[in-house]
């Protein structure tokens, strides 16, 4: 069977990596291709690199355009995405990229996005472990599927095993990411002009004021954590086009063996073709996810301070966005869970 796919925000760079891998899907049919202020513009205007795409006109954004599909991916900013859920009850499966749907806590919307709050769908990391299973058992079958936010999965990813071991202590986690500008979209920002960053490596939203803070404070309960959630989380922009590169620690918890820690996330990601635990003194650069659907951990355990360290690398266009899309898309239509997904990077 092949699912006919309306992909809004297709003129920006979640949209368009949704593109690129869907156009590479044996199911798919890629019919329509929204956008806003670039409406009446051909796609390869905006994005030249999918060439296999070039017969596609961006549309308007409207209900009445995304209607009539199989699959709508809504790859718009966060606080757009919500106005269409109602407009499009009857589309089969609709996948948010944005925020709007990530959050069960109306409060920590407020607080850190403000506006209208909307309902939560199925979170798409499917291998994040969710009252000790995995997320991929709630997402087989979903009509309603919220992508993760890049950095939020990121760091999920690397801590949730010792949170649900009961290996580490998330009340004192601190984690630091370089980060590619990519992540922050296509939107004209004088922050982001290669002028402002070739060279130079700029921390952002510090102390506290980063929106994905509560999105990882949501997975890491739902992984198991006890008590309190505390996150110090500090991104540094660094002049990559696309990649981010976390590192989160966290204390080891009482009376746990380093053979205890290291085993609760090589059991975690036993089996996992896009989340690998790497051999114990390797660590993972950016370079080696770019354009895969992985992501890459390193373990060390810092006896003297006693804390768990995990260095995480992953393709925030990829892994963090639209990559989990196309996956968790292929795990509730039932379709082989790789499909149109790659563990290779590209590389040099």
């Amino acid at each position: 069977m092949t699912y006919s796919v309306a992909v809004s925000g297709a003129s920006g760079y979640a949209g368009g990596e949704i593109l690129r891998l869907l156009a590479a899907h044996p199911d798919i049919e890629i019919r329509t291709v929204t956008a806003h202020s670039n409406a009446g513009q051909p796609l390869v205007r905006h994005q030249p690199h999918l060439r296999s795409l070039s017969h596609l006109t961006l549309q308007d954004t409207t209900p009445e355009v995304l209607a009539g599909h199989d699959i709508v991916v809504l790859a718009l900013p966060h606080g757009q995405s919500g106005q269409y859920t109602d407009a499009l009850a009857d589309t089969p499966i609709v996948i948010d990229a944005g925020a709007d749907h990530r959050l069960t806590d109306a409060s920590a919307w407020a607080q850190f996005y403000g506006g209208d709050f909307h309902a939560p769908w199925t979170y798409g990391v499917p291998e994040l472990v969710v009252d000790g299973a995995k997320q991929r058992e709630l997402l087989a079958g979903a009509t309603r599927i919220a992508a993760p936010g890049c950095n939020a999965s990121t760091v999920a990813l690397s801590l949730a095993p010792g949170v649900a071991a009961g290996v580490i202590d998330p009340s004192d986690i601190v984690t630091v990411l370089a980060v590619g500008p990519s992540g922050a979209g296509k939107s004209l920002k004088t922050n982001l002009l290669a002028s402002e960053i070739l060279g130079s490596a700029n921390p952002y939203a510090v102390g506290g004021s980063h929106r994905h803070i509560p999105e990882i404070r949501q997975a890491l309960v739902g992984a198991g954590a006890v008590g309190d959630v505390r996150i110090s989380f500090t991104p540094v922009l660094v002049p990559m086009a696309r990649g981010i590169l976390a590192t989160s620690t966290a204390p080891i918890a009482p009376g746990v063996s380093d053979a205890q820690i290291r085993e609760a996330w090589a059991d975690a990601y036993a089996g996992e073709a896009f989340v690998q635990l790497l051999d114990e003194g390797e660590f993972p650069r950016t370079a080696d996810v770019l354009g895969a659907n992985t992501a890459l951990l390193g373990l060390a355990i810092d006896r003297a301070a006693n804390r768990v360290v995990v260095v995480a690398a992953v393709d925030n266009l990829v892994k963090g966005t639209a990559g989990a899309a196309v996956q968790s898309l292929n795990i509730a239509l039932g379709l082989p869970e790789d499909r149109a997904l790659t563990v290779n990077g590209v590389a040099p």
